[in-house]
């Protein structure tokens, strides 16, 4: 029998040249200079060049306009699937230069700095040194190098014994027993920052415990870590007490000696001139307040000024005017028309994503107006991506993409996007309140605890119901995690 089915589907298919706008939207500045290079080096039709025309100059002013952006926004989202080769030529049939950084500004000298990279030797390079300076046979030095390259960042060496003693065997060719790796461990332990090569963090402060001066309050610590860790650990102060015979102020002077200790002493070392490499956050917009008006700026010092290569309208030109028109000419023409399509539809791409950004940290200002002007996270109001996709008229995906990895220099610090996102909760009023001013609150009331008797979630939960925010404990605990703040038990302090 023959079954005959008619179905229909509704599909959406994105252009090359939209993918590619995404792409860039996703793209913080810091990053952005290594995409334009990328773009240069593939594609020979695409190169920098000087500032000729300036098409863009009163966008800045334009983008005040709401219904202005809107429409903008769209005429240049539509406008990327409708190159044609004609679009190159102005009345005079001469090809455009294109500028795309008309969002930078040079006044401010800050932004013409460089940051200098630091030089100088590796954490592990550091620790090799010192190995190199003891006397120790070939094989004894393979089985510390082994050692040292299995020491994380932190300074702890999370491997196994047995393990390294296996790929000592088989890509050093090294037979070694466990005695024996223990023993350079411990030389290795000897080394400088203290703690290095910890396989645990008790481990930890027992290196550094012992490489002070013993004196009565140091001796009482290293008894406190090797035998009492777990109360220690988990702050039962009263077994701790009893266990060690001491009264309380006495266990505060040997806790604070421990305090003083560095649970992670691979982020202590530097290396002179700090070998290690640093992320700097390079902003993507500058705020300025002028006397109660917000300016916004956009960076745009990593994007060179792009145009279509001046050869490559040479050749073109040569082409079209050439007499002869045999196969290898038209495949010259077509192979010229495609490279600077792709040149100019990301030349727009770009200039389209410096809009696409202004237009929504624009809506993000105007919404947060208030907290601009304060830099009071209580003036935070419940903003949803949705609310900016709605002003903007953008897709709820655009808008994220902007918000992904962005920030925002303001006159209180830099600050991620995201951060301005956060969902709403009605007070015991009817208010809507966004949960980081609820955050802001939990973490005041935990500031201002006895810290002898920390507050539970309970209480926190109460304490947060009598200022008219009606949460459950379960919900209280979440924010504390997220703050970053432990339970009540892990709070106490003597």
């Amino acid at each position: 029998m023959l079954n005959q089915r008619l179905s229909q589907k509704l599909q959406q298919k994105l252009s090359p040249q939209q993918i590619q706008l995404m792409k860039l939207l996703q793209i913080p500045t810091a990053n952005l200079e290594q995409r334009i290079e990328e773009e240069l080096e593939a594609n020979p039709a695409l190169e920098e060049g000087d500032v000729i025309d300036n098409v863009l100059d009163d966008l800045n002013n334009e983008m005040k306009d709401e219904k202005e952006d809107r429409e903008e926004s769209n005429e240049e989202r539509d406008s990327l699937d409708d190159f044609g080769i004609a679009d190159y030529f102005d009345e005079d049939g001469e090809f455009p230069d294109y500028k795309t950084n008309d969002y930078s500004y040079d006044g401010n000298a800050e932004e013409n700095k460089t940051i200098p990279i630091s030089v100088g030797i590796t954490f592990h390079e550091f620790l090799l040194n010192q190995l190199g300076i003891k006397s120790l046979s070939g094989d004894d030095y393979v089985i510390g190098s082994q050692i040292i390259g299995s020491i994380d960042d932190d300074g702890y060496l999370r491997r196994e014994l047995i393990n390294i003693i296996d790929d000592l065997a088989f890509s050093q060719n090294v037979v070694a027993t466990e005695e024996k790796v223990e023993e350079i461990l411990m030389l290795v332990q000897e080394f400088d920052p203290p703690g290095i090569g910890a396989r645990d963090l008790q481990e930890c402060l027992l290196i550094q415990l012992k490489a002070k001066h013993p004196n009565p309050l140091i001796k009482t610590a290293i008894d406190l870590i090797e035998n009492q860790f777990e109360h220690f650990a988990k702050k039962h102060y009263t077994k701790l007490e009893s266990a060690l015979n001491l009264e309380s102020e006495d266990l505060k002077s040997v806790i604070e000696e421990i305090l003083k200790l560095n649970p992670k002493p691979g982020s202590s070392y530097t290396g002179g001139n700090n070998a290690k490499i640093h992320q700097y956050i390079i902003p993507d917009f500058t705020l300025k307040n002028e006397n109660g008006e917000l300016e916004l700026l956009l960076n745009m010092r990593n994007a060179p000024d792009l145009k279509v290569s001046s050869s490559f309208k040479e050749m073109y030109k040569g082409y079209k005017e050439s007499k002869e028109k045999n196969s290898d000419t038209k495949n010259a023409i077509i192979f010229i028309k495609q490279k600077m399509d792709a040149a100019k539809w990301f030349i727009d791409a770009i200039k389209q994503r410096q809009q696409t950004m202004m237009l929504t940290m624009r809506a993000i200002l105007d919404y947060q107006e208030e907290f601009f002007l304060t830099g009071d996270e209580m003036n935070l109001k419940p903003m949803i991506l949705k609310d900016i996709a709605e002003l903007t008229s953008l897709d709820i995906s655009t808008v994220s993409r902007v918000a992904n990895s962005k920030y925002v220099q303001t006159e209180f610090g830099t600050i991620l996007l995201k951060f301005f996102f956060s969902e709403s909760m009605q007070t015991t009023d009817g208010d809507e309140v966004s949960t980081r001013e609820i955050k802001a609150i939990l973490q005041e009331i935990i500031k201002a605890e006895d810290k002898k008797k920390p507050y539970s979630d309970q209480k926190l939960m109460e304490l947060l119901k009598e200022k008219g925010y009606e949460i459950a404990r379960r919900t209280v605990a979440k924010y504390r995690e997220q703050l970053n703040i432990s339970v009540a038990r892990l709070r106490k302090e003597l």
